[in-house]
């Protein structure tokens, strides 16, 4: 089954990576990838679809679905390095899988993020992604 990234979340303050499952009247509720649990995350929490997170280079900002998908090119079948990982090993893998990243705005906090949720998302979901762009297209082209 493909992942799609719009329904997956990041949470403020919680470690993981969370399943949108529907509203809920004072905020949303949740699924844990990694257990399956249920919960309810209040309003006040900062709450982040991963499609809605791109990554600085130097020419443009390249979406994170975009990144997850260089780093599979790069990675094959492996695992990402840890988030504990040196900083020079994540670096040599952004390297390779996004060579223009900005060095100045994107930071080995932010890599370690990165390789968390792509381990994440290889071990509790899929790495194949519903492409939004085609879906957006083929819903414009049914309404005319």
């Amino acid at each position: 089954m493909k992942t799609d990234l719009s329904k997956i979340l990041a949470i403020s303050g919680q470690s993981g990576l969370y399943l949108y499952i529907s509203q809920a009247r004072n905020g949303a509720i949740v699924e844990a990838l990694a257990d399956k649990k249920r919960s309810s995350v209040g309003m006040s929490s900062k709450i982040t679809s991963l499609a809605d997170i791109s990554i600085y280079t130097d020419e443009e900002e390249v979406k994170l679905q975009q990144v997850f998908l260089n780093m599979k090119e790069v990675l094959g079948d492996a695992d990402a390095p840890s988030a504990k990982s040196k900083p020079e090993e994540l670096k040599a893998l952004f390297g390779k899988a996004l060579p223009d990243y900005d060095r100045d705005r994107f930071y080995v906090s932010h890599m370690k993020k990165v390789v968390e949720w792509y381990n994440a998302l290889k071990k509790y979901a899929s790495l194949e992604f519903v492409d939004l762009d085609a879906e957006e297209e083929t819903e414009e082209a049914e309404q005319e």
